[in-house]
């Protein structure tokens, strides 16, 4: 299996802190990649927390809701996580939750490993959620800001 990584840099109207238990936080999951629809089985460990997620896929017509297995981890400014996906496919991906002048510099950075044939779908998805992410965050701190 091949594997390829990549990186997208967001800054945030918000403080480090409420990025970080934004994104700790697996309800908030949804929506924030507009591929997934709901979160379940949510069971929080020490410096873990596991849950299941829905990303479904649209094809004119056709729907197919993949249900994932997500494990993310919690550190002092990093939030990692590891998704095993039905096909073969493997995402690790990590956020970085710094602060920067005005609020917050989010890294968002992922490590994608795919079976061949799948991975250049796969690849071109995950790009296309780490963008939505990305401005679905501004939007939701934005809304939140105080003036």
């Amino acid at each position: 299996m091949k594997t390829v990584e990549f990186s997208t840099i967001t800054k945030l109207p918000a403080s480090p802190e409420e990025v970080f238990s934004h994104l700790a936080d697996p309800n908030n999951h949804v929506g924030l990649s507009p591929l997934v629809v709901a979160v379940d089985n949510i069971r929080r460990e020490s410096d873990k927390v596991h849950f299941t997620a829905t990303e479904r896929f649209t094809l004119g017509p056709l729907r197919y809701n993949n249900v994932i297995a997500v494990t993310m981890g919690l550190g002092a400014e990093t939030i990692s996580g590891e998704v095993v996906s039905p096909g073969g496919v493997r995402l690790t991906y990590g956020y970085r939750v710094d602060a920067a002048p005005g609020g917050t510099k989010l890294v968002d950075h992922y490590r994608l490993s795919a079976p061949f044939g799948l991975l250049r779908f796969s690849v071109s998805q995950a790009k296309k959620v780490q963008a939505a992410r990305s401005l679905e965050l501004l939007q939701r701190f934005e809304k939140n800001r105080s003036y």
